[in-house]
Protein backbone atom coordinates (compact mmCIF):
# COMPACT_ATOMS: atom_id res chain seq x y z
CA UNK A 1 0.00 0.00 0.00
CA UNK A 2 2.80 2.17 0.71
CA UNK A 3 4.39 2.12 -2.40
CA UNK A 4 1.10 3.01 -4.47
CA UNK A 5 0.01 5.44 -2.55
CA UNK A 6 3.97 6.82 -3.24
CA UNK A 7 3.17 6.92 -6.66
CA UNK A 8 4.24 9.86 -9.10
CA UNK A 9 0.38 10.53 -9.29
CA UNK A 10 0.37 10.69 -5.07
CA UNK A 11 3.57 12.46 -5.27
CA UNK A 12 2.11 14.70 -7.80
CA UNK A 13 -1.51 15.28 -5.60
CA UNK A 14 0.76 16.33 -2.26
CA UNK A 15 2.56 18.62 -3.52
CA UNK A 16 -0.55 20.23 -5.01
CA UNK A 17 -1.87 20.18 -1.84
CA UNK A 18 0.84 21.20 0.39
CA UNK A 19 0.55 24.30 -2.28
CA UNK A 20 -2.47 25.05 -1.52
CA UNK A 21 -2.09 25.06 1.93
CA UNK A 22 1.26 27.14 1.78
CA UNK A 23 -1.31 29.62 -0.34
CA UNK A 24 -3.79 30.38 2.33
CA UNK A 25 -1.82 32.66 4.84
CA UNK A 26 -0.47 34.61 1.85
CA UNK A 27 -4.68 34.93 1.10
CA UNK A 28 -5.01 36.21 4.06
CA UNK A 29 -2.15 38.98 4.05
CA UNK A 30 -2.79 40.12 0.32
CA UNK A 31 -6.38 40.69 0.31
CA UNK A 32 -8.44 42.88 2.69
CA UNK A 33 -12.00 41.19 4.86
CA UNK A 34 -14.65 41.16 1.95
CA UNK A 35 -12.20 40.66 -1.10
CA UNK A 36 -13.45 37.58 -2.79
CA UNK A 37 -9.52 35.86 -2.53
CA UNK A 38 -9.55 36.67 1.45
CA UNK A 39 -9.05 33.70 3.63
CA UNK A 40 -9.73 34.79 7.17
CA UNK A 41 -7.58 34.57 10.03
CA UNK A 42 -10.09 32.19 11.55
CA UNK A 43 -9.53 29.53 8.86
CA UNK A 44 -5.39 29.68 8.80
CA UNK A 45 -5.54 29.32 12.54
CA UNK A 46 -8.07 26.22 11.58
CA UNK A 47 -6.15 24.72 9.16
CA UNK A 48 -2.79 25.33 10.96
CA UNK A 49 -4.45 23.34 13.79
CA UNK A 50 -5.37 20.59 11.71
CA UNK A 51 -1.94 20.19 10.83
CA UNK A 52 -0.41 20.16 13.88
CA UNK A 53 -3.69 16.90 14.72
CA UNK A 54 -2.23 15.80 11.52
CA UNK A 55 1.22 15.40 12.64
CA UNK A 56 0.72 13.61 15.90
CA UNK A 57 -1.78 11.12 13.80
CA UNK A 58 0.82 10.37 11.40
CA UNK A 59 3.50 9.74 14.82
CA UNK A 60 1.37 7.34 15.46
CA UNK A 61 0.62 5.67 12.46
CA UNK A 62 4.48 4.75 12.48
CA UNK A 63 4.26 3.04 15.68
CA UNK A 64 0.19 1.33 15.35
CA UNK A 65 0.60 0.77 11.59
CA UNK A 66 3.88 -0.12 10.81
CA UNK A 67 4.98 -1.28 13.80
CA UNK A 68 1.57 -3.01 15.51
CA UNK A 69 2.33 -1.30 18.66
CA UNK A 70 -1.42 0.57 20.17
CA UNK A 71 -1.02 3.30 21.82
CA UNK A 72 -3.73 4.83 23.55
CA UNK A 73 -1.24 7.52 25.45
CA UNK A 74 0.13 9.92 22.65
CA UNK A 75 -1.79 12.77 23.76
CA UNK A 76 0.69 12.97 26.56
CA UNK A 77 4.02 13.48 24.61
CA UNK A 78 1.53 15.90 22.34
CA UNK A 79 0.67 18.38 25.44
CA UNK A 80 4.12 17.87 27.35
CA UNK A 81 5.35 19.11 23.65
CA UNK A 82 3.22 22.00 24.22
CA UNK A 83 3.72 22.77 27.61
CA UNK A 84 7.32 22.75 27.33
CA UNK A 85 7.01 25.68 24.62
CA UNK A 86 4.11 26.84 26.64
CA UNK A 87 6.62 27.99 29.61
CA UNK A 88 8.79 29.88 26.91
CA UNK A 89 5.58 31.67 25.70
CA UNK A 90 4.56 32.66 29.32
CA UNK A 91 8.26 33.69 30.56
CA UNK A 92 8.17 35.85 26.91
CA UNK A 93 4.81 37.44 28.37
CA UNK A 94 7.14 39.31 30.97
CA UNK A 95 5.54 42.50 32.93
CA UNK A 96 2.65 42.33 30.66
CA UNK A 97 0.53 40.17 32.51
CA UNK A 98 -2.37 41.48 34.91
CA UNK A 99 -0.23 41.75 37.86
CA UNK A 100 2.97 43.27 36.43
CA UNK A 101 5.26 40.89 37.88
CA UNK A 102 8.17 38.80 36.44
CA UNK A 103 6.38 35.66 37.24
CA UNK A 104 3.34 34.38 35.47
CA UNK A 105 -0.05 35.17 36.80
CA UNK A 106 -0.85 32.06 38.00
CA UNK A 107 2.27 32.32 40.37
CA UNK A 108 1.69 35.66 41.62
CA UNK A 109 -2.02 34.69 42.60
CA UNK A 110 -0.76 31.28 43.80
CA UNK A 111 1.45 33.55 45.96
CA UNK A 112 4.81 31.97 44.79
CA UNK A 113 7.52 33.77 45.32
CA UNK A 114 10.22 32.38 42.35
CA UNK A 115 10.18 30.40 39.99
CA UNK A 116 10.35 26.27 40.44
CA UNK A 117 13.93 24.88 39.51
CA UNK A 118 12.09 23.16 36.23
CA UNK A 119 11.55 26.54 34.77
CA UNK A 120 15.30 27.63 34.76
CA UNK A 121 16.52 28.78 31.57
CA UNK A 122 12.75 28.63 29.93
CA UNK A 123 13.25 32.01 28.56
CA UNK A 124 15.14 31.03 26.25
CA UNK A 125 14.29 29.62 22.96
CA UNK A 126 16.46 27.20 21.73
CA UNK A 127 16.77 25.47 25.53
CA UNK A 128 12.47 25.63 25.24
CA UNK A 129 12.90 23.81 22.03
CA UNK A 130 15.25 21.23 23.55
CA UNK A 131 12.64 20.31 25.94
CA UNK A 132 10.02 19.69 23.61
CA UNK A 133 12.42 17.34 22.07
CA UNK A 134 14.02 15.87 25.03
CA UNK A 135 11.00 15.94 27.35
CA UNK A 136 8.48 13.84 25.46
CA UNK A 137 11.94 11.72 24.19
CA UNK A 138 13.25 10.80 27.22
CA UNK A 139 9.80 10.16 28.95
CA UNK A 140 9.46 7.11 25.65
CA UNK A 141 12.25 6.25 26.44
CA UNK A 142 12.00 5.49 29.63
CA UNK A 143 8.31 3.98 29.45
CA UNK A 144 9.44 2.07 26.60
CA UNK A 145 12.74 0.31 27.82
CA UNK A 146 11.12 -1.10 30.49
CA UNK A 147 7.30 -2.04 28.77
CA UNK A 148 9.19 -3.73 25.88
CA UNK A 149 11.88 -5.32 28.14
CA UNK A 150 8.98 -6.72 29.96
CA UNK A 151 7.54 -7.73 26.77
CA UNK A 152 3.94 -5.81 27.46
CA UNK A 153 2.33 -6.42 24.38
CA UNK A 154 -1.04 -5.89 22.76
CA UNK A 155 -4.27 -4.65 24.77
CA UNK A 156 -1.99 -4.63 27.76
CA UNK A 157 -0.04 -2.50 26.62
CA UNK A 158 -2.60 -0.28 25.23
CA UNK A 159 -3.96 -0.06 28.89
CA UNK A 160 -1.00 0.93 30.25
CA UNK A 161 0.09 3.84 27.93
CA UNK A 162 -3.87 5.43 29.05
CA UNK A 163 -3.41 4.59 32.78
CA UNK A 164 0.05 6.73 32.08
CA UNK A 165 -1.60 9.69 30.29
CA UNK A 166 -4.60 9.94 33.08
CA UNK A 167 -1.86 9.86 35.67
CA UNK A 168 -0.10 12.72 34.21
CA UNK A 169 -3.42 14.94 33.42
CA UNK A 170 -4.16 14.48 36.93
CA UNK A 171 -1.03 15.66 38.21
CA UNK A 172 -0.95 18.63 35.90
CA UNK A 173 -3.88 19.61 37.41
CA UNK A 174 -2.62 20.22 40.46
CA UNK A 175 -2.13 23.92 41.12
CA UNK A 176 1.04 23.13 43.26
CA UNK A 177 3.50 21.54 40.01
CA UNK A 178 3.62 25.04 38.81
CA UNK A 179 1.73 24.35 35.44
CA UNK A 180 -0.93 26.62 35.91
CA UNK A 181 -3.25 23.74 37.24
CA UNK A 182 -6.59 23.30 35.31
CA UNK A 183 -6.04 26.35 33.78
CA UNK A 184 -2.67 25.67 31.86
CA UNK A 185 -0.97 28.13 30.22
CA UNK A 186 -2.84 31.18 27.84
CA UNK A 187 -2.66 34.78 26.95
CA UNK A 188 0.22 34.76 25.41
CA UNK A 189 1.82 37.54 24.07
CA UNK A 190 4.94 37.15 22.09
CA UNK A 191 7.45 34.68 20.54
CA UNK A 192 10.75 35.80 19.36
CA UNK A 193 10.38 39.52 20.16
CA UNK A 194 6.88 39.00 17.65
CA UNK A 195 3.50 39.83 18.64
CA UNK A 196 2.00 36.11 18.39
CA UNK A 197 -1.30 37.60 17.50
CA UNK A 198 0.05 39.66 14.37
CA UNK A 199 -1.43 38.82 10.74
CA UNK A 200 2.23 38.35 10.42
CA UNK A 201 3.46 36.05 12.79
CA UNK A 202 0.38 33.35 12.90
CA UNK A 203 1.12 33.15 8.67
CA UNK A 204 4.72 32.56 9.91
CA UNK A 205 3.63 29.79 12.87
CA UNK A 206 1.40 28.43 10.06
CA UNK A 207 4.33 27.91 7.24
CA UNK A 208 6.62 26.40 10.03
CA UNK A 209 3.85 23.58 11.09
CA UNK A 210 3.28 22.78 7.06
CA UNK A 211 7.31 22.57 6.72
CA UNK A 212 7.18 20.41 10.07
CA UNK A 213 4.35 18.29 8.75
CA UNK A 214 6.04 17.95 5.33
CA UNK A 215 9.17 16.76 6.73
CA UNK A 216 7.78 14.67 9.44
CA UNK A 217 6.38 12.81 5.85
CA UNK A 218 9.08 12.65 4.31
CA UNK A 219 11.37 10.91 7.06
CA UNK A 220 8.36 8.40 8.07
CA UNK A 221 8.62 7.31 4.38
CA UNK A 222 12.14 7.25 4.47
CA UNK A 223 12.27 4.87 7.32
CA UNK A 224 9.13 2.45 6.36
CA UNK A 225 10.60 1.80 2.80
CA UNK A 226 14.20 1.10 4.29
CA UNK A 227 15.61 -1.72 5.78
CA UNK A 228 14.35 -0.57 8.90
CA UNK A 229 11.04 -0.27 7.96
CA UNK A 230 10.95 -4.48 6.91
CA UNK A 231 12.29 -5.02 10.59
CA UNK A 232 9.26 -3.05 11.88
CA UNK A 233 6.61 -4.37 9.89
CA UNK A 234 8.08 -7.96 10.83
CA UNK A 235 7.93 -7.11 14.54
CA UNK A 236 3.88 -6.22 13.68
CA UNK A 237 3.33 -9.57 12.01
CA UNK A 238 5.51 -11.88 13.54
CA UNK A 239 7.71 -10.88 16.32
CA UNK A 240 8.26 -13.95 17.79
CA UNK A 241 9.80 -15.10 14.33
CA UNK A 242 11.94 -12.08 13.78
CA UNK A 243 13.35 -13.14 17.03
CA UNK A 244 14.16 -16.88 15.60
CA UNK A 245 16.15 -15.27 12.68
CA UNK A 246 18.37 -13.11 14.99
CA UNK A 247 16.94 -9.90 15.53
CA UNK A 248 16.17 -8.62 18.77
CA UNK A 249 12.67 -6.58 18.84
CA UNK A 250 13.39 -4.20 21.74
CA UNK A 251 15.90 -1.90 20.21
CA UNK A 252 13.51 -1.08 17.35
CA UNK A 253 10.46 -0.87 19.03
CA UNK A 254 12.38 1.47 21.12
CA UNK A 255 13.58 3.18 18.55
CA UNK A 256 10.34 3.89 16.95
CA UNK A 257 8.32 4.49 19.94
CA UNK A 258 10.92 7.19 20.78
CA UNK A 259 10.81 9.13 17.26
CA UNK A 260 7.19 8.69 17.33
CA UNK A 261 7.23 10.43 20.78
CA UNK A 262 9.21 13.37 19.95
CA UNK A 263 7.52 13.80 16.33
CA UNK A 264 4.28 14.07 18.74
CA UNK A 265 5.67 16.80 20.91
CA UNK A 266 6.94 18.73 18.07
CA UNK A 267 3.19 18.74 17.12
CA UNK A 268 2.32 19.92 20.49
CA UNK A 269 4.42 22.95 20.21
CA UNK A 270 3.71 23.92 16.84
CA UNK A 271 0.20 23.68 18.29
CA UNK A 272 -0.10 26.33 21.25
CA UNK A 273 0.99 29.71 19.60
CA UNK A 274 -1.82 28.88 16.65
CA UNK A 275 -4.45 28.04 19.37
CA UNK A 276 -3.47 30.25 22.26
CA UNK A 277 -3.73 27.62 25.28
CA UNK A 278 -2.46 24.16 26.66
CA UNK A 279 -4.11 22.85 29.62
CA UNK A 280 -4.26 19.19 31.20
CA UNK A 281 -7.25 18.27 28.96
CA UNK A 282 -5.14 17.86 26.22
CA UNK A 283 -3.75 15.34 27.99
CA UNK A 284 -7.28 13.32 28.64
CA UNK A 285 -7.24 9.73 27.25
CA UNK A 286 -10.34 10.75 25.34
CA UNK A 287 -7.82 13.00 23.22
CA UNK A 288 -5.27 9.74 22.47
CA UNK A 289 -8.70 7.57 21.44
CA UNK A 290 -9.41 10.34 19.01
CA UNK A 291 -5.87 10.46 17.47
CA UNK A 292 -6.37 6.15 17.02
CA UNK A 293 -9.98 7.05 15.51
CA UNK A 294 -8.08 9.73 12.67
CA UNK A 295 -5.52 6.69 11.93
CA UNK A 296 -8.37 3.75 11.74
CA UNK A 297 -10.82 6.21 9.44
CA UNK A 298 -8.06 7.72 7.18
CA UNK A 299 -5.81 4.09 6.54
CA UNK A 300 -3.23 3.04 9.02
CA UNK A 301 -0.10 1.43 7.63
CA UNK A 302 -0.37 4.27 4.88
CA UNK A 303 1.25 7.83 6.17
CA UNK A 304 -1.30 9.31 4.14
CA UNK A 305 -4.32 7.65 5.92
CA UNK A 306 -4.17 9.22 9.20
CA UNK A 307 -2.96 12.78 7.46
CA UNK A 308 -6.52 12.48 5.61
CA UNK A 309 -8.05 10.66 8.76
CA UNK A 310 -6.69 14.08 10.94
CA UNK A 311 -8.11 16.80 8.75
CA UNK A 312 -11.40 14.98 7.59
CA UNK A 313 -12.55 13.72 10.95
CA UNK A 314 -11.87 17.33 12.68
CA UNK A 315 -12.98 19.56 9.57
CA UNK A 316 -16.48 17.34 10.16
CA UNK A 317 -15.87 17.94 14.02
CA UNK A 318 -16.08 21.97 13.57
CA UNK A 319 -18.85 21.90 11.22
CA UNK A 320 -20.53 19.38 13.40
CA UNK A 321 -19.92 20.91 16.91
CA UNK A 322 -21.38 24.14 16.00
CA UNK A 323 -24.65 22.70 14.26
CA UNK A 324 -25.77 20.08 16.52
CA UNK A 325 -23.01 20.25 19.29
CA UNK A 326 -24.62 17.57 21.69
CA UNK A 327 -24.40 14.64 19.03
CA UNK A 328 -20.90 15.10 18.12
CA UNK A 329 -19.40 12.28 20.45
CA UNK A 330 -22.54 9.63 19.28
CA UNK A 331 -21.67 10.85 15.38
CA UNK A 332 -17.73 10.03 15.76
CA UNK A 333 -18.84 6.72 17.45
CA UNK A 334 -21.17 5.89 14.36
CA UNK A 335 -18.73 6.74 12.35
CA UNK A 336 -15.73 4.74 13.45
CA UNK A 337 -18.08 1.51 13.50
CA UNK A 338 -19.38 2.15 9.95
CA UNK A 339 -15.20 2.59 9.00
CA UNK A 340 -14.57 -0.67 11.09
CA UNK A 341 -16.86 -2.71 9.80
CA UNK A 342 -17.37 -1.66 5.73
CA UNK A 343 -14.15 0.23 5.26
CA UNK A 344 -11.54 -1.45 7.55
CA UNK A 345 -8.41 -0.20 5.00
CA UNK A 346 -9.91 3.37 5.55
CA UNK A 347 -10.00 6.27 3.04
CA UNK A 348 -7.21 5.09 1.63
CA UNK A 349 -8.29 1.62 1.30
CA UNK A 350 -11.13 3.03 -1.22
CA UNK A 351 -8.51 4.54 -3.04
CA UNK A 352 -6.67 1.19 -3.57
CA UNK A 353 -9.76 -0.53 -4.29
CA UNK A 354 -10.58 2.32 -7.07
CA UNK A 355 -6.49 2.02 -8.53
CA UNK A 356 -7.20 -2.01 -8.37
CA UNK A 357 -10.88 -1.29 -10.19
CA UNK A 358 -9.70 1.07 -12.93
CA UNK A 359 -6.49 -0.97 -13.74
CA UNK A 360 -8.31 -4.12 -14.14
CA UNK A 361 -10.71 -2.67 -16.50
Amino acid sequence: MTSSLFSRPAWTGIVVCAAVLAVLPILNLSFAPGHALHVSGYTVALVGKFMCYAMAALALDLVWGYTGILSLGHGVFFALGGYAHGMYLMRAIGKDGVYQSDLPDFMVFLDWKAYPWFWSFTDNFWYAMALVVLVPGVLAFVFGYFAFRSRIKGVYFSIITQAMTFAFMLLFFRNNTGFGGNNGFTDFKRILGFSITEPGTKAALYLVTLAALFGALLLCRWIVTSKLGRVLQGVRDSESRLMFIGYNPLWFKLFVWTLSAVLCGIAGALYVPQVGIINPSEMSPGNSIEMVIWAAIGGRGSLLGPIIGAFSVNGLKSWFTAAFPDLWLYALGLIFILVTLFMPQGIVGLTRKFQKTREAA
